[in-house]
């Protein structure tokens, strides 16, 4: 798993918000969007473009350079070549300090898998991708020539990526696919058999915590869940999909269980928050 310094934990914070604001545009926005697949292969695309020029990964991550010449130079590099969503998250990633510019492009590379991976959510497909990259993983652990052959660095990348088409194909998700490709091709200091299992890890996780399980003491109106799921995925970072309980013996308030952790009546803090936003 990607260790960062804390500068850039705040950066990939802020970066990660953008992604989900652009992910989440509002109706009147989406003409203008683009799908959650097309910004993940965007961003990856960048990823393996900074791994590969050293002095521009260098320029673009310097925190000590003026803000508006790293962006400058970003717009103009990739402006016409990569659609505008995804040069407008580019842009917030790069007008950000990071650590060190290694830092920058690790943390394209988490804002390209995770758009990915909501598009497998949105797709209902994430349990299934998040399986296959678990087995794929244990197959490639239990045979040393294939782990061999897809950590070889001297190897063409092409020849690599079209070993990973012929062993997954039409067999898994586009998404899966995607993911094992640019972690073969552009593995970012990861093994193969460690790559793979944290992916699988992300999918858990962002499976785990995409499912919020409300019980109300009396059925909910589309307006009130609708603001409830926005407070939600302010609160998580995250897009939030509400399965709604009824329980009459609930007195008041709601009990909220997002993964393994609950909000209820002891959660002060959060609680009262939601019951204004709920309330209008």
């Amino acid at each position: 798993m990607t260790l960062f310094h804390a500068a850039s934990r705040e950066a990939l914070a802020t970066a990660e918000q953008k992604l989900l604001a652009v992910l989440s545009a509002k109706p009147a926005a989406r003409a203008k969007s683009v799908p959650a697949e097309q910004l993940g292969d965007e961003l990856l695309s960048v990823v393996r473009l900074l791994d590969g020029e050293v002095g521009l990964r260098r320029v673009l991550g310097d925190s000590s350079a003026e803000r508006s010449r790293r962006e400058g130079l970003l717009t103009q590099l990739l402006t016409g070549k990569i659609s505008a969503p995804a040069l407008d998250v580019l842009t917030t990633a790069v007008g950000e300090r990071w650590s060190t510019p290694r830092e920058l492009v690790d943390g394209l590379d988490e804002l390209g898998r995770t758009a990915l991976l909501v598009h497998a959510e949105r797709e209902g497909r994430l349990d299934a991708v998040e399986d296959e990259l678990f087995r794929f993983s244990r197959i490639v652990a239990g045979d040393g020539g294939l782990e061999r052959a897809l950590s070889d660095r001297t190897a063409p990348v092409e020849s690599k990526r079209t070993l990973v088409r012929e062993l997954l194909g039409e067999k898994a998700d586009s998404v899966t696919l995607r993911l094992v490709e640019q972690l073969v091709t552009t593995p970012r200091g990861r093994t193969v058999v460690g790559g793979l299992g944290e992916l699988a890890a992300e999918a858990a996780k962002r499976r785990e915590r995409s499912v919020a399980t409300v019980v109300a003491p009396v059925p909910l109106s589309a307006e009130q869940e609708e603001r409830l799921a926005a407070t939600l995925q302010r609160i998580y970072s995250r897009p939030i999909a509400l399965h709604v309980e009824v329980d009459p013996n609930i007195q008041g308030g709601l009990v909220i269980r997002v993964g393994d952790e609950v909000i209820d009546g002891s959660a002060t803090g959060r609680i009262d928050e939601l019951r204004r936003r709920l309330a209008g």
